[in-house]
């Protein structure tokens, strides 16, 4: 990692080897860092009596929305970032912005994203990975003297394995950086789901390894008087600093800085921005390059689904509860169309405990040895594993929820919604919701039907992308097409299938036959459009980045 730091740096003046960096993953983002060449010192200063604001890298109240200047975007939905086999087809497309501090690159970075348009953009700022500073280096920055714009301020081991790992699609905690105490706040920001990452940061181009992580640099050169007059504003005003402080740290520290470290990295960019946010010529450009080069990573998932496995036997993975004469039943009174509603709710519940129940007995147990109140010993069995939680496929897979609670006490539940996109066919991530440190447990993926297995893929591989083991994945389903369990079962060999029947096949709509219709809408009583799937067709709902 130094050597590649030397590498970058090498015409400039060498200093001491350093760590570093930060990563402002918003999905509410904001505008703060904008201002133009009308700005004045007597509109900036505050009032003598103006309160001391806390200011962090990330706002706890902060809804999981992109927000810009001028309007509040919902996130669109995530399409397929992976092939049939369930492995990562496409990486995230990083655009890497460097510039003085105070150039305007957050706003180059809004105007990017509003120009963009395109579902689940991802904004890293290197504020976030400051180092957690010592008692002395403290007492340094509360009277102006820590150089905040050196290399060593950051931590670039993080920053770089933070990156990568965003930009392979798994899910990532970044640090959130408290300017006012200069720390790292207790609760870090879950960040996943990125189709677009815009990294920024002032030596953003200074690392070899985050360089070779960039699919496009952009240098935003702005005047240093600009800069100068925003970073009072910004300092003052936001971080609680007063004029003297915030002039001398400028002089001592950041126009050094700048001439050494930063601007002899404009040389590195593909694209250099004059005069930042209002350059809508240079961001105009950048848009349409970006678009180019995520219109040919695309790819058709559920096209490729729908021809394979053809002829294939039910995989080993795959346990279907016995078709005892009560199930037999239960089946008939769902499956049938004029079943009231009422009745549906009724055994569909009945149908879903006794499935549950079925799939608790493949969790891994062992030998235990209990007192019996008589006094005896028993050899009975107990739970292996840390804990068990539950995630429901958003609508329908909610409804088979009671049934986990009621036979698992104190389960956790996490959620997924996933749509079908009517334009493209392909399923979309539009919502997450998971428990912390799920990586360690066992899940139980819960979805009421599986027609082609493109929403069910999808679902475990955000729960793989989420660091949960294969093996401890659970699919339950309370009717699956065989289609849709050799698709799980090819992409993910180890995850175990457990439903109450497998049909045949489908209609040329992907409708599984026989079927039992749309289980959302026959168990909440929503009118079925006439292009309704056994997968999840839901109504739009707010989106969210968060887990």
């Amino acid at each position: 990692m130094e050597d590649s730091r030397q590498t970058i740096l090498a015409d400039m003046s060498t200093l001491p080897g350093y760590t570093g960096a930060r990563i402002s993953g918003c999905w509410a983002l904001r505008t703060d860092g904008g201002g133009s060449g009308e700005d004045s010192l007597d509109r900036l200063l505050p009032a003598v009596s103006t309160s001391r604001r806390k200011s962090s890298t990330l706002g706890k109240t902060e809804p999981p929305l992109l927000r810009t200047g001028t309007r509040t975007i919902y996130t669109a939905g995530r399409p397929p970032w992976y092939n049939e086999h369930g492995a990562q087809f496409k990486e995230a497309f990083v655009i890497g912005l460097c510039g003085g501090s105070a150039s305007g690159k957050t706003t180059v970075a809004n105007k990017i994203i509003e120009a963009l348009d395109v579902p689940w953009v991802v904004l890293l700022s290197m504020d976030s990975f400051y180092k957690v500073l010592s008692p002395e280096e403290q007492a340094l920055a509360a009277h102006n003297d820590y150089n905040f714009d050196h290399p060593g301020a950051f931590d670039f081991e993080l920053l770089v394995t933070t990156l990568q790992k965003l930009k392979q699609g798994k899910s990532v905690k970044i640090p959130v950086y408290d300017f006012t105490t200069h720390g790292r706040q207790k609760n870090w920001k879950n960040v996943y789901g990125a189709s677009v990452i815009i990294f920024e940061g002032i030596l953003s181009f200074a690392d070899k390894e985050l360089l070779q992580l960039m699919d496009m640099k952009i240098f935003v050169d702005t005047d240093s008087d600009i800069r100068l007059v925003r970073r009072l504003r910004r300092d003052i005003t936001e971080r609680g600093r007063d004029i003297e402080g915030v002039i001398k740290q400028y002089n001592k520290f950041v126009k050094p800085a700048f001439e050494q470290y930063i601007e002899p990295t404009m040389r590195l960019a593909d694209i250099v921005v004059p005069r930042g946010g209002g350059n809508m010529v240079a961001i105009d450009l950048i848009v349409q390059h970006v678009h180019s080069q995520l219109e040919e990573r695309e790819i058709s998932v559920r096209a490729l689904l729908a021809t394979a496995h053809q002829s294939q036997p039910l995989p080993q993975t795959l346990s279907v509860l016995e078709s005892t004469p009560q199930v037999r039943g239960l089946h008939t009174i769902i499956r049938n169309k004029d079943t009231s509603r009422d009745e549906f709710i009724f055994y569909s519940k009945r149908l879903m405990r006794l499935l549950i129940e079925h799939a608790l007995s493949f969790l891994p147990s062992k030998a235990c040895f209990i007192q019996t109140p008589q006094g005896q010993e028993y050899e009975g069995r107990r739970f292996r594993g840390k804990g068990i939680t539950g995630v429901s496929v958003l609508r329908a897979g909610e409804t088979m929820e009671p049934a986990l609670r009621a036979v698992c006490k104190d389960v956790r539940i996490g959620k997924i919604l996933i749509q079908t996109n009517l334009d493209s066919g392909e399923p979309e991530l539009h919502y997450l919701r998971l428990p912390r440190d799920i990586s360690e447990d066992h899940v139980i993926l819960m979805d009421s039907t599986v027609s082609t297995g493109a929403a069910a893929m999808m679902a475990v591989r955000v729960l793989l992308d989420h660091d949960v083991q294969e093996d401890k994945v659970f699919l339950v389903s309370l009717l699956m097409a065989e289609l849709g369990v050799h698709t799980v079962a090819y992409a993910f060999p180890r995850v175990k299938i457990i439903t109450t029947a497998v049909d045949k096949s489908l209609d040329d709509l992907l409708h599984v036959i026989p079927g039992i219709g749309d289980f959302g809408d026959r168990y909440f009583g929503t009118d079925g459009s006439s292009s309704w799937s056994d997968e999840e067709q839901q109504e739009p709902h707010s989106c969210s980045s968060e887990v």
